[in-house]
């Protein structure tokens, strides 16, 4: 309200001001500019007979003003994508059959159409460090990511932790997942190839750290469902190299991790990929 009554007044004394008849012709426009918007006054033409003289023309343009901010803070990321992992473990070795007895790398291959990421960052901000093209950009917020086993009979039990590969055998279950969630912090190198436009062109790379703050197995069999809450002997702390590619309104985001998410017995490291939906 405030700055629509500023432009009122702004309109009434421009009017006023030029309210006499002007009988020379004036080739410059008069501009006002009034907060965000510029007001041009362009003078009308003027003919022998005053009373045919042109009605003046007034246009309300907005200033283009809007500079990158130095610090600029985005809030509530979603992220969907699908979550897999690479499984590099030596079934033969003794370490991997004290883990899992009996198992092959085909007992443990995943569901890729059913395994997904989801990712809810609280926020992320970017911090101006060459010319807005170079940024620091970091957050805070959970990965969540779900697991699903193309062997719906294998069974995560705990004290002590292995992986029965014919645990649930009796029950056949309909629905087997193994989810791990992630209380995370990314940091990450950006370069921003479209500082001035809203709609981003460029690629963003980094680290992250996780911690688990919550892992379970879910089956589903018969309607009912079971969960067992449980570490699994999954690693407390998960780092990740991080990236993201902005195309305008399309953005991509990847993760790698570092090492396993187990401790010991299985070599299996998570990735994810999917699509970000972010502002920038």
């Amino acid at each position: 309200m405030k700055r629509i009554f500023t432009l009122c007044v702004a309109l009434c004394a421009i009017t006023t001001s030029f309210a006499q008849i002007d009988t020379t012709t004036k080739t410059t426009p008069d501009t006002i500019k009034v907060g965000g918007m510029v007001i041009i006054r362009e003078a009308g033409s003027n003919n022998e007979d005053t009373s045919r003289k042109r009605d003046r023309i007034f246009k309300i343009t907005r200033r283009n003003n809007d500079k990158p901010a130095n610090i600029s803070t985005n809030w509530w990321i979603l992220d969907l994508g699908f979550a897999n992992y690479n499984d590099q473990t030596n079934y033969g070795s003794l370490e991997a059959q004290a883990f899992a007895p009996g198992a092959t790398e085909d007992n443990l291959k995943l569901r890729s159409g059913k395994s997904r990421s989801v990712n809810i960052w609280v926020f992320m901000q970017r911090i101006n460090l060459i010319k807005h093209v170079v940024n620091l950009k970091y957050g805070m917020g959970v990965e969540l990511n779900n697991y699903h086993f193309e062997n719906k009979e294998i069974q995560f039990t705990k004290n002590p932790t292995i992986v029965d590969i014919d645990g649930y055998a009796v029950l056949s279950p309909s629905k087997n997942k193994l989810a791990a969630d992630y209380l995370t912090v990314p940091v990450m190198l950006n370069f921003n190839f479209t500082p001035n436009k809203s709609r981003a062109y460029g690629i963003s790379a980094g680290i992250s750290a996780g911690y688990l703050y919550s892992s379970r197995q879910k089956t589903k069999a018969d309607g009912d469902v079971d969960k067992v809450k449980s570490d699994f002997n999954l690693r407390k702390w998960k780092l990740s190299y991080v990236g993201e590619v902005s195309l305008g309104v399309v953005k991509l985001y990847g993760s790698y991790a570092v090492k396993s998410m187990f401790e010991d017995g299985l070599d299996i490291t998570p990735y994810t990929v999917g699509l970000r939906f972010s502002n920038w």
